[in-house]
């Protein structure tokens, strides 16, 4: 069922429109950096974990091509780097968690031109290379953001690549890639050059089996290229959808659409979703510790983000969830909540509607998914890093939060220093000039010269207060 008003699903409606639910869980950490630290911590996690089973993916059914397609996708955007080389990729360990995946019946692999400073299609194809052509999906994107690929010649050039570098003759699921921010820039990068004629033509001829796009944006945009579904026939749609995005994307950014409307457009036109940030970049995994602990009560036996898992791949219209999984823990701990999918109950549903969901709202975090495509900063400041990091200190309630918080000493320490060790020196929020080129690139529409000022008046304010307390002591 449908509701009238803005044709959202409504929350009621879920389960009836819904399908079965899964058990998913992976402790997100910061993508394509820092590996070695992380990987330990994750090894530690996870030190009792068992062996997902081979031979219980659960599977969903392309409409168009009749293929199966695992719920459960590998997202290619945080490869593992090697230790102590964070701008080097280990392929020999890429090539071992694909292998592992494909094995326990993942085959869906979405990758992009500019994804982990332009080498996730390259490492993606050695990679996949290895199989046979029919036991994988592949899928990237036509990611022109740059206005010098707006000509045809270029955009064709981008998409002839990634054919190169994914050594492949065909690609199965192409996108136009983060549409939404305007008709004008969705006419410019795809129909006024003739990129998307061609695109079409490329479908037709069957070097693309299915061809679709990405969506951040603007409900008016959504709705204006959908309606060319009759002239495109658009095959899938990639969306964000998660129990908080579900209700409250546009009340936590206005030029964001939520996942029930979404969602509710795609259902009823008979187009597969795909799902993306189902963690919302591992937001929805690393939650302040009274809320983990309250999800931990009503599962003891599943992980914080199994809850974020189980609703993203619940929805019967949704292809694939898509996963970045940097560690062979998190590929595992992955294919165990899909390996079958568990089904979303009427009161779980109700008990994230409720109990989290609103809750997570009011915690006023920056909405930052570490997605990286405000990256790089011409000046070098690490964006994503200083807001995952502000957020981490905020949910744990060891922010310094002034004259009031009684730890304000031990908070303000704590904070200068695990700044330092996250982010360095040379790439904190000081850094930044305010020239505003990441700001457009934004999915969530961050205000982010604004957000990176706020945060290095309080630094400084903090290094202030240590000043005057030590020369006090003194």
């Amino acid at each position: 069922m449908i509701t009238k008003e803005n044709n959202k699903i409504s929350r009621r409606s879920f389960l009836k429109i819904f399908g079965a639910g899964a058990v998913g869980a992976a402790a997100t950490l910061a993508g394509c950096k820092g590996g070695d630290k992380a990987g330990h911590q994750a090894a530690e996690e996870y030190k009792n974990q068992v062996e997902p089973p081979v031979g219980k993916m659960t599977y969903r059914e392309n409409p168009k091509t009749k293929e199966k397609v695992s719920l459960l996708g590998y997202g290619m955007m945080r490869l593992p780097t090697k230790v102590d080389h964070d701008d080097e990729f280990d392929q020999d360990m890429i090539n071992k968690q694909v292998d592992y995946a494909i094995e326990h019946g993942l085959n869906y692999f979405d990758t992009s031109p500019v994804y982990c400073q332009g080498k996730s299609e390259q490492c993606t194809g050695i990679a996949l290379s290895r199989h046979k052509r029919s036991e994988y999906f592949v899928a990237t994107k036509l990611s022109n953001f740059n206005r010098d690929y707006w000509a045809f010649d270029k955009a064709k050039e981008m998409y002839q690549n990634s054919l190169k570098e994914l050594q492949v003759d065909y690609i199965d699921y192409y996108l136009l890639h983060a549409v939404g921010g305007g008709m004008d820039e969705f006419n410019g990068r795809y129909v006024d050059n003739g990129i998307m004629d061609y695109l079409l033509k490329e479908r037709e001829a069957g070097r693309i089996r299915n061809l679709g796009f990405s969506f951040h944006g603007y409900q008016n945009v959504f709705d204006e290229i959908i309606a060319t579904h009759e002239k495109y026939h658009w095959d899938f749609v990639q969306i964000e959808l998660n129990y908080l995005d579900w209700d409250y994307a546009n009340e936590i950014s206005k030029n964001n659409v939520d996942a029930s409307y979404l969602y509710a457009e795609l259902h009823k036109r008979g187009i597969p979703a795909v799902i993306m940030e189902p963690l919302l970049g591992g937001r929805l995994a690393n939650l302040p510790q009274y809320l983990m602990t309250e999800l931990k009560s009503h599962a003891p036996e599943r992980s914080v983000a199994s809850w974020a898992f189980r609703y993203a791949g619940t929805p019967e219209g949704v292809l694939t969830v898509l996963s970045g999984m940097t560690y062979m823990e998190h590929l595992k701990d992955n294919l165990l909540s899909f390996c079958p999918l568990q089904p979303l109950t009427e009161k779980e549903q109700r008990y994230l509607d409720v109990e989290i969901a609103e809750k997570i709202v009011g915690l006023e975090n920056i909405p930052c998914n570490d997605c990286k495509y405000c990256m790089p900063c011409p000046y070098g400041v690490d964006i994503p890093a200083i807001f995952v990091h502000y957020n981490k200190c905020k949910n744990e309630g060891s922010l310094p939060m002034g004259a009031g918080d009684k730890d304000y000493r031990k908070h303000r320490r704590q904070y200068l220093i695990s700044l330092d060790r996250v982010v360095p020196r040379d790439r904190q929020p000081d850094h930044c000039i305010q020239c505003g080129q990441c700001e457009p690139h934004c999915p969530q529409s961050i205000r982010i010269p604004r957000e990176l000022r706020k945060i290095d008046d309080m630094i400084e304010e903090l290094k202030r207060s240590e000043e005057i307390i030590v020369n006090s002591e003194k």
